[in-house]
């Protein structure tokens, strides 16, 4: 009897503690990082009705690499390794008040042929989700801070965060939230995306570069189709760490690195 009472005292400390921690992540989570790739937010549709016209099996395999959360400390890393192994990226950025200094880099993006799609000028779920209004609301007031660094009138793409499956936006407003801002964002011209490779890279504990490696690879599989999730913030360093073994492992797979706006288009015959 004393064991089982002291078992139960055990897993009881055990659970406040590990409350205790998930709190707290979900604090700093705020600042840099969405709440990421937890798994009830994947997509296995991960192309927006308009954008996935063409269904037909890719004969080339293609992947495309994309970043959320930037531009942060990070990003100049990020650009000078896709620009070493001349593959091009995604960014989808935010304009908190914590990056905005680093929004210049977005020209610097655009000028080595990387996309820039959007994704939430504040990041804080409880206020872009609380209405439809008001995620549309921060979309322009992200579309104005990154006016002066891109042409936003060709932006098309977008990502919510969380992803367009997130559960998390119903605890705001509501459990049909998500459906109403899909079908909006196609009535404004938008195409979302999710992901369906996830380098597990913003979820805490601070993943060394090799974990980050091969949650992408081994993620993988026999996809011909790839879109990768990974964070561009100050906190996502070994993500920048793992990405040139990354890259070659695309290539000696055969992979082609696309930007999203190359999606949809005919796809080249094999050889």
């Amino acid at each position: 009897m004393k064991w089982k009472m002291r078992r139960s005292w055990l897993w009881a400390a055990i659970c406040v503690m590990g409350g205790l921690a998930a709190a707290g992540w979900m604090v700093f989570s705020v600042f840099w990082m969405p709440v990421g790739c937890a798994q009830e937010d994947l997509s296995t549709r991960f192309v927006t009705e308009t954008a996935a016209q063409n269904e037909e099996e890719p004969t080339q395999k293609r992947v495309y690499l994309t970043f959320d959360d930037g531009p942060s400390p990070t990003t100049e890393t990020v650009l000078e390794i896709l620009q070493q192994k001349q593959v091009k990226a995604t960014f989808f950025v935010i304009a908190a008040e914590n990056n905005r200094e680093y929004l210049p880099l977005i020209r610097k993006a655009v000028e080595q042929g990387h996309q820039i799609a959007l994704h939430s000028c504040t990041h804080d779920y409880k206020s872009i989700y609380a209405s439809t209004t008001a995620f549309w609301a921060d979309i322009k007031e992200l579309r104005q801070q990154i006016a002066p660094y891109v042409d936003v009138e060709k932006i098309q793409w977008i990502r919510f965060p969380g992803g367009s499956t997130n559960t998390v936006s119903h605890k705001y407003g509501g459990s049909g939230i998500m459906k109403t801002l899909k079908q909006q964002a196609e009535e404004k011209g938008y195409r979302y995306i999710d992901w369906n490779v996830c380098a597990n890279d913003a979820i805490g504990g601070h993943p060394s570069a090799n974990t980050i490696y091969h949650n992408v690879v081994d993620s993988v599989n026999d996809k011909k189709e790839v879109v990768v999730l990974m964070h561009d913030t100050k906190a996502t360093k070994t993500t920048a760490e793992a990405l040139p073994d990354m890259i070659d492992w695309f290539l000696e797979q055969g992979f082609e690195f696309c930007v999203l706006d190359q999606m949809g288009e005919k796809q080249p015959k094999a050889e």
